[in-house]
C-alpha cells in the first residue's frame, strides 16, 4: 500500500478530526452536507477479531491493540478478548488524546498548516505535477486555489481524507473514538503517547522535497483509496498483521522519509515509553494505529530489543 494512505488509516490518529476543523468553512460545508442530509441506513454487524498482544511481568500488564482510525459502520470488534482486556485495564492510552473542542484543534493546526513565508503551493510543483494536482482537486470537487496558502503535507492529508465520507468511512466509527467514548462512560483515565503538537510536528518538520513527494504520491494514487482501505480493514478485522504489513509495505520506497518519521521513529519512542511504564504496577490498554504493530520495526520488535516479549492473544 502507498505509505501516505497507510498513515492516515493506521497511523496518525488526529488527522481525520483535523480535516473537519481546518478546512475553509465553505469547503467543509460542501463536503459534509450530503452526508448529513441522508439518513444513515441500518447496517448489520459483522464480526471482527483484530489482533491483540500483551506484555506483562509480576505486577504490570500492558495490552497492545492495533486500530483503524476511520471505519464503516457495522464492524463488531469490541467484544471477546478485546473487551475483556479493556475492561480489566486501569487506564486507556492512545497515540494522542483528541481535543474535545474543535476550535482548539484548529488553533493548534493552522499555524503549522499555513506556510509562514507565504509561498504558494503551486510554486512548489513542477508543471506536470501541478496539472495532475489541479485535476485531482477538480475530481474531488474542491477549488485548488483554496489551498494555495497551505504547506504540501496539509494538502496531502486533506486530499486523502476528503473522499472518505463518500466511500462510507467515518472518523466517528474509528476505534480510538469508540474506545474514548467507552472509557469516559466508565470513568477510565485516558492519556496519550504523544501530544497533538508533536503529531502534527512530525509532518510539518518534513523537508519540503519530502512533503511535495508525499503530495504527488497522494495525487497519483488517490483513485486506489477505496479498494486499498477496504483490503486493509478486511485484514485488520481478520486479525492478520502479516497480511496487513504486506499491504502497507507495497511501494514503501516511494516515501522513505515519511516511513521513518511517522512509523519507525515513533515506534521506537513508544517502545521506550512502554518499557518505562512496566516499572509501575497496574494494567494498561494501549491502542495505536495497526500499522505500528505490524511488519518490521514494529513496536513489538523494539520491545524485544529491550527484553520485553509481546505475546499474541489468540481468540
Amino acid at each position: 500500500m502507498k505509505k501516505w494512505f497507510q498513515k492516515l488509516a493506521l497511523g496518525c490518529a488526529l488527522l481525520p478530526l483535523a480535516l473537519h476543523t481546518t478546512l475553509p468553512a465553505a469547503t467543509a460545508a460542501e463536503t459534509t452536507e450530503p452526508v448529513a442530509a441522508t439518513a444513515a441506513p441500518v447496517v448489520p454487524t459483522v464480526d471482527a477479531d483484530p489482533a491483540l498482544w500483551v506484555v506483562k511481568d509480576e505486577d504490570t500488564t500492558i495490552y497492545l491493540f492495533g486500530t483503524v482510525h476511520v471505519l464503516k459502520p457495522g464492524l463488531g470488534w469490541f467484544d471477546e478478548a478485546v473487551k475483556d482486556a479493556f475492561d480489566q485495564s486501569d487506564e486507556l492510552m492512545l497515540e494522542i488524546v483528541m481535543p474535545d473542542d474543535p476550535a482548539a484543534m484548529a488553533k493548534t493546526m493552522m499555524p503549522l498548516a499555513v506556510d509562514p513565508n507565504g509561498k504558494a503551493l503551486s510554486s512548489r510543483l513542477g508543471a506536470d505535477d501541478l496539472k495532475a494536482y489541479q485535476a485531482a482537486m477538480t475530481d474531488i470537487g474542491i477549488p485548488a486555489a483554496q489551498f494555495e496558502m497551505f504547506e504540501p503535507w496539509f494538502v496531502a492529508v486533506t486530499m486523502s481524507m476528503l473522499p472518505l465520507a463518500k466511500l462510507g468511512y467515518d472518523p466517528e466509527q474509528g476505534a480510538e473514538k469508540q474506545l474514548t467514548t467507552i472509557a469516559k462512560q466508565n470513568g477510565k483515565p485516558i492519556s496519550g503517547l504523544e501530544t497533538v503538537e508533536q503529531q502534527l510536528g512530525y509532518l510539518d518538520q518534513l523537508p519540503e522535497a519530502a512533503q511535495v513527494n508525499y503530495l504527488n504520491t497522494v495525487v497519483r494514487d488517490i483513485a486506489k483509496m477505496g479498494p486499498t482501505l477496504d483490503t486493509l480493514v478486511a485484514q485488520w478485522a481478520a486479525g492478520d498483521p502479516d497480511a496487513l504489513a504486506g499491504t502497507m509495505n507495497e511501494s514503501l520506497g516511494s516515501t522513505p522519509e515519511l516511513a521513518k518519521t511517522l512509523l519507525w521513529d515513533r515506534n521506537l519512542n513508544w517502545a521506550d515509553q512502554i518499557t518505562a511504564r512496566m516499572a509501575k504496577p497496574g494494567t494498561v490498554f494501549i491502542a495505536v494505529g495497526a500499522g505500528h504493530l505490524a511488519g518490521e520495526k514494529s513496536v513489538q520488535d523494539y520491545l524485544k530489543e529491550r527484553g520485553l516479549t509481546a505475546e499474541r492473544i489468540e481468540y
